[in-house]
This record gives structure tokens, C-alpha cells and sequence, in this order.
């Protein structure tokens, strides 16, 4: 489950963003006024989004997100002059004055970006099949003797050109196969 957390200096300002989010189905697991809060509540959870102003009693937004554990990410909610100072962090921000559409549809899309790296980390890797196993082996044995490789050297080229090509792994050793 995606944990959302708000952290405003101001409990009410941090509450009215509550009441919008729960309004639009978000489950909000909790609400702080200081960063050492949001970090420890945080710290207890597998992963989500905090959501934050600019500066805290404790700590600006940044030590905020320094500490938050792994899986998390931060929503910045600020004004126009701190929104400038923001642009290419990996911090997502929405300025102020707040615009409720805004908001959601940014918490929207970092959510939807979130469980897609869940699946992902759940997701097994597909297994080869000997044959593949057999014609990758072979396209690798191909270059080492051709081209003076390494088993490693030989891997990571067919690995390079598979992804620069937009083909899966075993259609470049294929390839590799066919040219010899």
C-alpha cells in the first residue's frame, strides 16, 4: 500500500491538504508538523510520498529528503520564488497558490510511477530457455574468437547493441550468428 504523508509547519495547512486528498480517494497515513516527525513515521513504512512545504520548525524540505528511506519521494508545495530553486531536483513541486486539480494530478502521476517500480521489483525476471542459453553462448563464442573478447567483453557488446538497437538479446546474438 502507497503511504502518503503531509508535513507543514502549520497543522491546519496540513490538514485543509488531508481533506482535499481523502475527498479524491487518497489514503493519507499521516499528518506532521516537523521533519523529525515525517522521517521516523516515514522510517516505519515499506514506501510513499511526502508531501511538503518549504520549511519546517526542524529542517528545510531538502534534509527532509535526505532522510526519508528508500521508496520514498517528496512533493513540494511552494511559492513561486522557492519553486525556481527546485527545478531538476528529483523532487516533484507544485507552486502556491495551490491549485487543487494541480495538486491532484501531480500526486496522481508520482503515485502511478510508484507502484509501477513496486511491479516491477515483484515482477521475476523471465527465465531463458536452453536453446536461448545455447544461442546466446554461441554469438558470444563468435566474437571472443573474432574480435579478441573477453566472455564479460562479448556479453556487455551484445547486451549494448541489443538495447541500441531496440531488440531483445537474443535476436543480436542471431545476428552476430548470421554475419559469421
Amino acid at each position: 500500500m502507497l503511504s502518503i504523508i503531509i508535513v507543514f509547519p502549520k497543522r491546519e495547512d496540513a490538514e485543509n491538504i488531508r481533506s482535499l486528498l481523502v475527498q479524491n480517494s487518497f489514503d493519507v497515513h499521516a499528518v506532521c508538523t516537523t521533519g523529525a516527525q515525517a522521517v521516523s513515521i516515514a522510517n516505519g513504512l515499506d514506501g510513499g510520498i511526502v508531501i511538503s512545504g518549504y520549511r519546517m520548525p526542524d529542517m528545510l524540505y531538502r534534509e527532509i529528503n535526505n532522510y526519508l528511506p528508500k521508496g520514498f519521494e517528496m512533493l513540494l508545495i511552494a511559492s513561486a520564488a522557492r519553486f525556481e530553486e527546485v527545478c531538476g531536483d528529483s523532487i516533484m513541486a507544485v507552486r502556491m497558490p495551490l491549485k487543487a486539480r494541480e495538486l491532484l494530478g501531480t500526486l496522481h502521476i508520482m503515485t502511478q510511477k510508484l507502484l509501477q517500480k513496486e511491479r516491477r521489483k515483484r515482477a521475476k525476471p523471465k527465465k531463458r530457455s536452453e536453446e536461448e542459453k545455447t544461442i546466446i553462448e554461441k554469438a558470444k563464442l563468435i566474437l571472443m574468437q573474432r574480435n579478441n573478447m573477453s566472455e564479460e567483453e562479448a556479453h556487455r557488446y551484445l547486451q549494448k547493441n541489443s538495447m541500441d538497437s531496440g531488440v531483445n538479446l537474443i535476436e543480436m546474438a542471431e545476428m552476430v550468428i548470421r554475419m559469421f
